[in-house]
């Protein structure tokens, strides 16, 4: 049996500040503004965000939207991995933007290795080293 579906289109984040969250995923992450638009009947913006031109990342502002229950095991998400190809790079690079990172791990199945962090509003984000 085949699938429809095709590829992971989009992840959609709700944050609490947008400036700050907008700042963190454009200038700490690095991730390339393709669009934002801003719905004044909602009170709120949208913008899209690439990593490396691919569409990924929908960030949503809402008035007073409620926190995340817990961390990282509550119900939904469990947290984002952003691939990378060295992650004690990946580590200073985030540093140098004020993120710390959790210390590193391996992957026990795959040997990989690889660590967490969180954005602004703590949503839990890895960093997984394929290279």
């Amino acid at each position: 049996m085949t699938t429809p579906l095709l590829s992971v289109h989009h992840i959609a984040i709700i944050c609490a500040d947008y400036a700050r969250s907008k700042a963190f995923y454009t200038e700490a992450l690095g991730l390339e503004i393709i669009r934002e638009v801003h719905r004044a009947e909602r009170d709120s913006y949208k913008l899209d965000l690439a990593v490396q031109g691919q569409y990924v990342i929908e960030l949503f502002s809402f008035p007073n939207p409620p926190p995340r229950a817990s961390r990282p095991e509550a119900q939904g998400l469990r947290h984002l991995a952003f691939a990378v190809a060295d992650v004690e790079a990946a580590i200073q690079h985030l540093g140098t933007h004020g993120v710390a990172c959790e210390p590193v791990r391996v992957d026990e199945f795959t040997g990989r290795r690889f660590t967490f962090f969180s954005d602004p509003d703590g949503l839990p984000l890895e960093l997984y080293e394929i290279e």
